[in-house]
């Protein structure tokens, strides 16, 4: 299990290096690039977590593969990952850093499913209407699902909105089996 709290805190050392250096977008999606690359699975992903293998020679592999393609505060947060065995954080730092990222911004994340692809001007009509609402910038994804019937489902931070056909009929399934 990853600790989120120990992830955020090499997140916000990174970050605030990278804010100084104003590369903060660059280090973000040099950390996301090199997570996706080492990947979850895989000897890739093996190599870089593995506790057998000596910390120097991470580190070498790491500078050789990264050295020149990436921004000196991401290779440096690898770096140090490997240094303090920290490896295993490296997806939920790069989570928290976008996060971090996206809140400096005064943005959030949101997840948008239909039941049919919305055209662009009724997408653009309802991403406005809900940053005027909320007075936040949001970074949609959008997924289509035909078995919400019709309707919409958002999926804002926390906060779930289910506006969909099947939203509805499972909540008076719900109530008819309550009132029973």
């Amino acid at each position: 299990m990853v600790n989120r709290t120990l992830a955020r805190r090499y997140a916000i050392a990174a970050i605030s290096v990278a804010s100084q250096r104003s590369a903060v977008k660059r280090v973000g999606a040099d950390l996301a690039a090199v997570a996706e690359a080492i990947g979850r699975h895989g000897l890739v992903h093996d190599f870089f977590v593995a506790p057998i293998i000596e910390r120097p020679e991470k580190e070498r592999v790491l500078t050789q593969a990264f050295e020149n393609r990436i921004d000196p505060v991401a290779l440096h947060t690898l770096l140090l990952l490997v240094r303090k065995r920290r490896e295993a954080l490296l997806g939920a730092i790069v989570e928290e850093y976008l996060a971090l990222e996206r809140a400096a911004r005064g943005a959030e994340t949101m997840a948008l499913e239909s039941a049919r692809a919305l055209d662009a001007a009724e997408y653009r009509h309802l991403i406005e209407r809900l940053e005027r609402l909320y007075g936040k910038k949001f970074e949609v994804t959008q997924r289509v699902d035909a078995d919400l019937i019709g309707g919409l489902r958002l999926l804002i931070g926390d906060r779930r909105i289910d506006a969909t056909v099947a939203g509805r009929l499972d909540a008076l399934a719900r109530q008819l089996h309550t009132t029973a």
